[in-house]
């Protein structure tokens, strides 16, 4: 299918015509140009991720002027009545992504569904910076034609202001700002909140520790994008609130689970604890290996772990 066929698709999109017609669908459609343009995307599998609900977020602040909810469940769930978009559901949830009011919910959406799957031609369309603009133009005139003027263009950083937190907060002042939204948020935007800053935090720690592993040094290069290593709270979000980049270690994902669990942690001088509470047999891929070698650290000293975050893991969390 041409450029031309999804013009018209973009502007015939099935949606509630109560109040001047629901938003949701085209904001939903220029989050996902805009995560093309900023290369989060680059493939017919369209995943729910922190991006692309930040994105959906921004947009709606920016364009959307009517009184219709930001929830960005509905138009995920009720694009499947487009012809270019398919549900793709996790393993056992076939027939829930069928009931339209479970797919209202945010953490239900999460659950049930992997991934949306869109035409071929559209994602192949979607790579071209000619065809983006076509795209959003139309999307802008159709949909949006008084508040066009407000949109700063397709590339934008909806996460700004998120990531400079995560940078340069202390971890008080950022547990105080969650603790604020905790009771100013309704519980779904809560979620969602939550959920974005969480994507950041893992995406950050993993640029911070160049995609390796803090105590194995695992790293592993790839053409696609992936990572072998996990962004690891020292002390556990629901203890800490606190996404500061000061309470994130990258760790593989055998060693998190050992961390999470208390068979290891880490001394004030940045030396692996092992805990005597176990034993294993001799491998190649044993834990007590590591005991007493030296993590690595952030190249910039601003983003060294705080010792009183691994002060709290081996009160709260180390077996000894």
């Amino acid at each position: 299918m041409g450029i031309e066929y999804y013009i018209k698709k973009f502007e015939t999109l099935r949606r509630d015509q109560k109040n001047g017609g629901a938003p949701h669908k085209p904001i939903l459609l220029l989050s996902i140009i805009n995560l093309f343009e900023r290369r989060f995307l680059d493939s017919p599998k369209i995943y729910f991720t922190p991006e692309l609900v930040s994105t959906f977020k921004s947009l709606w602040t920016v364009l959307v002027d009517t009184h219709h909810s930001a929830n960005i469940a509905l138009p995920f769930s009720h694009m499947r009545s487009e012809p270019f978009w398919k549900l793709i559901p996790n393993e056992g949830c076939e027939m829930w992504i069928e009931s339209k009011s479970s797919m209202r919910s945010f953490n239900n959406l999460r659950i049930a569904v992997d991934y949306a799957l869109i035409d071929v031609d559209l994602a192949n369309l979607l790579r071209d910076k000619d065809c983006r603009d076509v795209f959003t133009l139309s999307l802008m005139e159709n949909y949006f034609p008084i508040t066009k003027s407000k949109f700063l263009g397709n590339y934008f950083d909806p996460d700004e202001n998120r990531s400079l937190e995560l940078f340069h907060e202390d971890s008080n002042s950022y547990r105080n700002k969650i603790l604020m939204l905790k009771t100013k948020l309704s519980e779904e935007d809560y979620e969602e909140e939550i959920f974005v800053r969480s994507g950041i935090f893992k995406r950050e720690i993993i640029k911070l520790y160049n995609n390796s592993c803090a105590i194995s040094g695992m790293r592993i290069n790839a053409i696609i994008n992936i990572t072998m290593v996990d962004a690891c709270h020292i002390i556990p979000f629901s203890e800490s609130y606190d996404d500061t980049l000061t309470n994130g270690i990258a760790l593989c994902p055998n060693l998190h689970r050992a961390f999470d669990r208390g068979l290891i942690s880490v001394d004030d001088e940045f030396k692996v604890l092992v805990s005597p509470a176990f034993t294993e047999e001799i491998s190649d891929y044993g834990i007590r290996q590591f005991q007493d070698k030296t993590i690595l650290i952030p190249n910039s000293r601003n983003y060294t772990p705080l010792k009183s975050n691994f002060q709290w893991h081996r009160d709260n969390k180390f077996i000894y």
